[in-house]
């Protein structure tokens, strides 16, 4: 069995589609109480576990990174010393943000983080934790998810295009969208490869492919859903938020091949099935 945290997040959904999996969402696994979450491992004993949980509103982070600490680093370290102590796998989801997002080549995991904001700090801190708790780990990186469930900018920009003829999507940010589905079936393959041969912990990435702007992302999702909105590219710098984004999101996800045979999910396949899900579950696109 897989113990999986994060159950009503979008990665956290789609790993409840496959067998053997027990997921608990806030009410039973409250991230801001660790001893919660280490109990649950310890009650269920399962033979991986899976944190699909994080603080990400990038923004918030910046008001409370206190909060986004606890959430994104005290307590995925308990969870990783609870694993530890149970000799069992613990798989980690990250961000490209724990990176500065210069140049215009992918980060590769042996890269030198250098996050630019609380929230990629945050993540960093978590990533730090998990290496030194002594579990068997896998902390996989990713970027951009995208999904039918949740907020993220696939349903954002469908929303958008029911009351607006044209948008304006930034054009200097490239990275890799990533459909949280693929995203879930990795962590469950690398799971189970890690309880058959735990010398394969380390730090992986895995981010959709072809890198893309949010510009062109954004038209492909009009011309993948049939919608007639224009697109503007602009500036980050015509954008402003209160958190840094990184400009450059790009992941090189070569080892994550290599080392587990996970290879790169095509976003715009993605964007299909999340168009219908949406509307065979009656969701306005």
């Amino acid at each position: 069995m897989i113990l999986v945290f994060g159950k009503d997040g979008q990665v956290g959904r789609e790993l409840q589609r496959f067998k053997n999996v027990t997921a608990f969402g806030r009410e039973q696994a409250d991230f801001r109480n660790p001893e919660q979450c280490v109990s649950l491992i310890h009650k269920h004993k399962p033979n991986a576990v899976v944190n699909a949980v994080a603080y990400t509103n990038v923004d918030q982070a910046e008001i409370d990174e206190e909060l986004a600490t606890k959430i994104n680093c005290d307590t995925p370290r308990e969870i990783a010393r609870a694993c530890s102590t149970l000799g069992i796998p613990y798989v980690h989801i990250s961000t490209d943000y724990v990176f500065d997002g210069t140049g215009n080549v992918a980060s590769r995991p042996n890269d030198l983080p250098n996050p630019q904001n609380a929230y990629g700090r945050t993540k960093r801190c978590g990533e730090v934790a998990v290496k030194d708790s002594g579990a068997i780990f896998v902390i996989l990186r990713t970027s951009w998810i995208i999904s039918a469930h949740g907020t993220n900018f696939v349903k954002t920009m469908l929303k958008l295009s029911k009351s607006r003829d044209s948008i304006d999507v930034v054009a200097d940010q490239v990275g890799g969208p990533t459909p949280a589905m693929d995203v879930a079936a990795a962590c469950i393959e690398i799971a189970k490869q890690l309880c058959e041969k735990p010398t394969k912990i380390g730090v992986y990435h895995f981010s959709g492919f072809p890198d893309v702007s949010w510009f062109s992302f954004a038209s492909s999702i009009f011309e993948l859903s049939g919608r007639k909105t224009i697109v503007s590219p602009i500036k980050t710098s015509d954008y402003p938020t209160l958190a840094k984004r990184p400009l450059n999101s790009r992941l090189d996800c070569s080892l994550t091949t290599s080392t587990f045979g996970v290879t790169r999910p095509s976003w715009r396949s993605g964007i299909s099935e999340i168009i219908s899900d949406l509307e065979s579950c009656n969701e306005e696109t």
